[in-house]
């Protein structure tokens, strides 16, 4: 009988009540976790591992992994060679002020899309997928054209203005969210207000945004992330003028011959690129870390079932 008892709460314990609450599930779920936290953080902790070591580690083949010793020469050089803080203010202006327009203008198009009956408003759905649809690579000439006769090729306005009018880069798939969410909002909530007397923008500032804060930040780190990354558009609108760290490091190594390495018996090592790349990264890191926490925050603030 006790052995009978023993076996019955070993495999409960095991096992569970419906196996997902056991302890060879939540084993196996951590597994499968760690596994695949591993390969996303490997090549970091990677770039980190070459980032420190000095050119007799990297030529040592006894050194694998860690470097002997922490080598800080290498950032001091990717930082002279990046021209850090100029050009971490040119990405920013190209990255941070067309996020922020890019998010408010899909928020507001989306709201209009799922708040508002009006003429066509199927086909207009559809010329909007349709310009996430057709690849980018058709309308850049046309747009390079149209930007050169305005005059605002090598400006900021050649990036900040198809943000402004929802042409931004992948602005069609946040409408898309931003429509999908503001269609789950209860219409008791937009029949409350207008019975108050509320105008149709008070409503979208005063109940639709606030709710809408998690699907805000959400799309604004993405939009964020997609316009850090971008280099295209970049180097076709804005040329030389604008140089961000991302074009700083698709010619990293002319540009650390032309700035440190002129002349000198100094050349750039994998460990030099892999501090740049360290560097370059580090801006958007602390942006997702200080937005991440603020999304959880979101997360349970806007708390809401739809009807």
């Amino acid at each position: 009988m006790n052995k009978s008892i023993n076996y019955s709460k070993i495999k409960r314990k095991i096992l569970g009540f419906k196996f997902t609450d056991g302890l060879l599930y939540r084993s196996i779920l951590y597994f499968l976790l760690i596994i695949i936290g591993f390969v996303y953080i490997f090549p970091i902790l990677n770039m980190i591992s070459y980032s420190f070591q000095s050119l007799e580690d990297l030529l040592n083949p006894m050194v694998s992994k860690l470097p002997t010793a922490l080598y800080f020469d290498n950032y001091s050089k990717a930082f002279t060679t990046l021209k850090y803080f100029k050009t971490l203010s040119n990405s920013l202006l190209v990255t941070l002020l067309p996020a922020i327009v890019q998010t408010f203008v899909a928020s507001l198009v989306g709201y209009g899309f799922a708040k508002f009956i009006f003429p066509l408003k199927k086909m207009w759905m559809a010329f909007l997928i349709a310009t996430y649809v057709i690849p980018p690579q058709i309308t850049m000439i046309p747009r390079y054209v149209l930007f050169n006769d305005m005059g605002i090729l090598a400006k900021i306005w050649a990036i900040l203005l198809p943000a402004t009018f929802g042409q931004g880069v992948n602005s069609a798939i946040f409408v898309l969210i931003f429509y999908q969410f503001y269609k789950l909002l209860p219409k008791v909530l937009d029949e409350a207000a207008e019975i108050d007397g509320a105008s149709k923008f008070y409503i979208y500032f005063k109940i639709a945004i606030p709710l809408s804060i998690p699907t805000f930040i959400t799309a604004f780190l993405f939009s964020f992330v997609w316009y850090w990354n971008e280099t295209y558009i970049s180097g076709l609108f804005l040329g030389d003028s604008f140089k961000t760290l991302q074009m700083m490091l698709a010619s990293f190594v002319s540009e650390y011959t032309s700035s440190i390495g002129g002349g000198q018996a100094d050349y750039v090592n994998e460990a030099i690129k892999m501090a740049a790349t360290i560097l370059i990264i580090l801006p958007m890191l602390i942006v997702y870390f200080v937005l991440q926490r603020w999304f959880i925050e979101g997360i349970d603030k806007a708390g809401i079932t739809g009807e």
